[in-house]
């Protein structure tokens, strides 16, 4: 403190010397316009008293001009005057700006400490971010002792972050994760620590564990802290947590190691009924497949690896069999037969879904012109995904598709789910509306399982409303499944679509969706899902008479 008192009134002199020279000339200046003007007066008086300019004339005029008396003092009082504000003036200039450096000194410190705090920390909740987080964990490792069993890992994932982000908007999601933080904060404090490292995903880093079952403990008092209802823009929602878990040193002896494990817990919770789950050595063989595959997905494409097959759909109204979903395969080469769940939402995280659209729509109006030149009278059933419907080129490709298949968009029905437009809705019926100018017709997939909005029903060109299975299945037990057909039946006739039942796999769900008024089933009662070869050979043995697949 004395070296910056020292210092600063080093700077306070210099600074004055500085100032008070500047001031000091200026003050000189001064008193030489006195001098001449003190001396020019004195010369005209004399000339105006004695009729010339002499010593005598000069003398006299001194003597006994008072006038001249006052202007003889005034040089004397410019220099005094201006030594004296000078001074004054410059040690005022040099403290205003030292208290001006000061501040500005104290602004850059704040300005400093800030961004350090914002290189830690998440600016939506205040959390610790990912780079602390990893740094404490070493901390954690370095400065755990013998007598310390475990320390904990879990990572925590807002499932359904992305699903209120589409629909309610990003500020309603920044706005549910931070009531997330508030609860988790108030729920774990020092010396946990809780962070966010991720979009949707809270880490928590736990020491001095005693044993496992204390961590899954854990896993469930934070699914009980969090299981109380959320108001995001005044809409009451819950929030759904998944939790992975790993303790050191058992699952790994570094940070990267226990995150990454935590990560793979938290994959394997995902599909878990607890919501959470520890890590095991055995789920490590279900990450590797998933990276491979990704890696894999192009060259799928490029390589003929993908295939369709077609599950007929029969029309209940004259009892034939009037279309069939195109749906996708791939022909694996270590993996097998692999279903659209095992690659397609792979795809849909990446610009990989455009290419696979593509090419099932390409493939589709290819197998949809076949089948008219050889005279079946079949629409094909396609399905887009929602990140389809967020694609402004998706209209092109089809339009350009369309022009070098020949297809007749009559022979096309292009399936969209609920959940796929809420999104981006101005966007997607933009979309929608552009495909069905050139004749295309849609069909809401999955009806009832998403946020079924009559606003958008309406506005939408639809040809066909799909029935999800979840309530075809259980139609004859369950009477408010029962209850939702007969409505959502009655909804789409009143809308002029025509309904279709997925899911029906038994005569008795047929016969009551005949009495409630269905138009079209589709399931596994009429066929499984076929490669083409295997549809074309059932088609000409039933597509005639199908109630013999029916009674099979």
């Amino acid at each position: 403190m004395n070296l910056i008192g020292s210092n600063t009134n080093d700077f306070l002199h210099n600074n004055v010397k500085v100032l008070r020279s500047r001031v000091s000339k200026t003050a000189y200046q001064g008193i030489v316009v006195a001098v001449a003007a003190l001396v020019v007066a004195t010369l005209g008086a004399s000339y105006y008293a004695t009729g010339g300019i002499t010593l005598d004339g000069i003398a006299f005029v001194q003597r006994t001009n008072m006038a001249l008396w006052i202007m003889d003092a005034v040089p004397f009082v410019f220099a005094f005057w201006g030594q004296y504000s000078s001074t004054i003036l410059a040690y005022e200039a040099s403290a205003l700006v030292i208290d001006q450096t000061q501040e500005l000194r104290e602004r850059a410190d704040n300005f400093e400490k800030q961004a350090r705090y914002n290189v830690t920390h998440d600016l939506l909740t205040d959390l610790p971010n990912k780079e602390l987080f990893y740094d404490r964990v070493e901390q954690g490792i370095l400065s755990r002792d013998s007598s310390q069993r475990y320390l904990s890992v879990l990572l925590i994932e807002i499932g359904n972050y992305k699903q209120v982000s589409d629909t309610l908007g990003r500020n309603a999601s920044d706005s549910l994760i931070r009531q997330v933080s508030v609860r988790l904060k108030s729920a774990y404090s020092s010396p946990a620590t809780i962070a966010r490292i991720d979009s949707n995903i809270f880490s928590l880093l736990l020491t001095n564990i005693e044993n496992k079952e204390s961590v899954i403990l854990q896993a469930e008092n934070i699914h009980r802290a969090l299981e109380e209802a959320f108001f995001v823009d005044k809409v009451k929602m819950a929030c759904q947590a998944n939790i992975g878990i790993v303790y050191f040193p058992d699952h790994g002896g570094d940070v990267d190691t226990l995150v990454q494990r935590a990560g793979i817990a938290l994959y394997v919770a995902q599909n878990s009924n607890k919501g959470y789950a520890l890590y095991d050595p055995s789920y490590d063989e279900h990450t590797p497949r998933q990276l491979t595959l990704i890696s894999e997905l192009n060259q799928a494409v490029e390589r003929e690896e993908l295939e369709l097959y077609y599950q007929p759909k029969l029309d209940l109204t004259n009892n034939r069999v009037s279309g069939a979903e195109a749906l996708v395969r791939w022909n694996h080469p270590r993996h097998g037969l692999l279903l659209p769940d095992h690659f397609v939402p792979l795809m849909e995280r990446t610009r990989m879904i455009q290419s696979l659209t593509r090419w099932v729509i390409e493939a589709s109006m290819v197998q949809a012109v076949k089948w008219a030149q050889a005279g079946y009278e079949i629409c094909l059933s396609v399905n887009l995904s929602a990140k389809d419907l967020n694609n402004p080129e998706l209209p092109d490709l089809i339009a350009g598709l369309k022009g070098r298949t020949g297809v007749n968009p009559e022979w096309i029905m292009l399936e969209i789910t609920e959940s796929s437009i809420m999104s981006n809705p101005e966007t997607a019926f933009e979309i929608i509306n552009r495909i069905d100018q050139m004749g295309f017709r849609f069909s809401i997939d999955d009806y009832g399982t998403g946020y079924s909005s009559l606003s958008y029903l309406k506005r939408m060109p639809l040809k066909e409303l799909k029935i999800d299975r979840s309530f075809v299945k259980d139609i004859l037990t369950d009477e408010s499944d029962a209850v939702i057909v007969n409505a959502t039946i009655n909804l789409a006739h009143n809308l002029g679509l025509q309904v279709t039942a997925e899911g029906v796999n038994n005569p008795a769900v047929l016969q009551k969706l005949k009495r409630e008024g269905c138009d079209v089933v589709q399931g596994y009662l009429l066929a499984r899902p076929m490669p083409v070869g295997a549809f074309e050979e059932w088609f000409e043995s039933n597509a005639s008479r199908p109630e013999s697949a029916l009674t099979e």
